[in-house]
C-alpha cells in the first residue's frame, strides 16, 4: 500500500515539495541563526555566495547571498540535468529559489554567543537540511549537483571529496578574513558532511539473505518489481526439517524497506538477514534519480 502511494506521481511530487520547503527553511534558519552571527562560511555554492557577498561589501557594493545562490546554481543545474532527471533538477532549483527567497523574507535571531556551539549545532542542522532534500529526491543545488552527477556515473559516494573541495574554499576565506573564522568554518563543514554521510545511503549496497517456503513465488514477484538478480537454492529447515528455499540478492540500501515489504506480502513468515556489502563486482542496476 505504502509503495503504491509512493509510486503515485502526485503523492511523490507533494512529498518532494514538502521536503524541499522544509530543507530551504531549515537552511535559511542555519544561515541566519548560526553562520552569519559566528562569521562562518558554509561549503558549496551557498558558501561561495556568502563569500562573494562579504568580499563585494569590502569594495562598497553588494552582491547578495540570495542572488549569488541563484546565479551560481543555474549553469551547473543545466550542465548536470542530462545525467540527473529534469524532475530532480526542477525540485533542486526550487529549493535554491525558496532558500534565496526565505533569506530575504525571514529574519531569525541568533541563539548562542559561543562559536563552538554555533559550529556544532549549526553544522548538524545544516547537514540535516541537505539530507532532507536528498531524502525527498531533490538537493540543495550547487556541489550537490556535482556530487550526485559523479556518484551516478561511478556508483560511489564522493561526499568526502566534496569536503576536501570545501576546505580549499575555506582556506581562501581564511586568507582574507582571518584563520580563526576559517578554522571554525572547516569544523562546521566537517560536522555537516558527517551528518550527510551518516543519513544518506543511496550509494551503499547491502546483501539480503532470505529464508522462505515460497522461494520461486517470492523470487518471481521480486524480479517483476525490482530489476535485480536473485539466486534461489533448495534448503532444509534445521528445526522443522521442512523444505525451505534460501535466496540471495544485492540491492541499494534505499530500496530495502520496499523490498522487505514485498517479501512480507508474499510470505508473512519470511526471514530476512541483511548485512553490508563491502565490495561488489559485476553488473548492478541502480534506479535513476527521478
Amino acid at each position: 500500500m505504502w509503495k503504491e502511494l509512493r509510486r503515485d506521481k502526485r503523492v511523490r511530487n507533494i512529498m518532494t515539495a514538502l521536503a524541499v520547503i522544509g530543507s530551504a527553511l531549515l537552511q535559511t534558519y542555519v544561515i541566519q541563526a548560526f553562520i552569519r552571527p559566528a562569521g562562518l562560511l558554509s561549503g558549496g555554492f551557498t558558501g561561495i555566495a556568502i563569500l562573494i557577498d562579504r568580499i563585494t561589501s569590502l569594495f562598497g557594493f553588494n552582491i547578495s547571498t540570495s542572488m549569488g545562490m541563484i546565479v551560481l546554481n543555474i549553469p551547473v543545474a543545466w550542465a548536470c540535468s542530462k545525467s540527473i532527471s529534469r524532475r530532480f533538477t526542477f525540485f533542486s532549483l526550487l529549493q535554491v529559489l525558496l532558500a534565496s527567497t526565505f533569506l530575504r523574507v525571514f529574519h531569525f535571531t541568533p541563539i548562542f554567543d559561543d562559536g563552538i556551539l554555533n559550529v556544532i549545532y549549526g553544522g548538524v542542522l545544516y547537514g540535516f537540511a541537505i539530507v532532507l532534500a536528498l531524502r525527498g529526491n531533490a538537493s540543495t543545488g550547487g556541489t550537490d549537483f556535482i556530487a550526485l552527477y559523479v556518484s551516478n556515473k561511478t556508483g560511489n559516494s564522493i561526499w568526502t571529496h566534496v569536503f576536501v573541495g570545501n576546505v580549499i574554499l575555506l582556506c581562501i576565506f581564511g586568507a582574507i578574513f582571518g584563520w580563526d573564522y576559517a578554522g571554525y568554518s572547516i569544523l562546521f563543514q566537517f560536522v555537516s558532511t558527517k551528518v550527510i554521510s551518516t543519513f544518506h545511503h543511496r550509494y551503499e549496497r547491502v546483501t539480503l539473505q532470505i529464508t522462505t517456503v515460497k522461494g520461486p513465488e517470492l523470487a518471481g514477484k521480486y524480479v517483476e518489481d525490482f530489476r535485480h538478480g536473485i539466486s534461489c537454492v533448495d534448503a532444509v529447515g534445521g528445526y522443522s526439517r521442512k523444505k525451505m528455499y534460501l535466496l540471495h540478492t544485492v540491492v541499494s540500501s534505499y530500496e530495502v524497506e520496499d523490498i522487505i515489504a514485498l517479501f512480507h506480502e508474499v510470505d508473512d513468515q519470511v526471514i530476512v538477514n541483511m548485512f553490508k556489502t563491502q565490495q561488489f563486482y559485476g553488473r548492478f542496476y541502480r534506479a535513476p534519480m527521478e
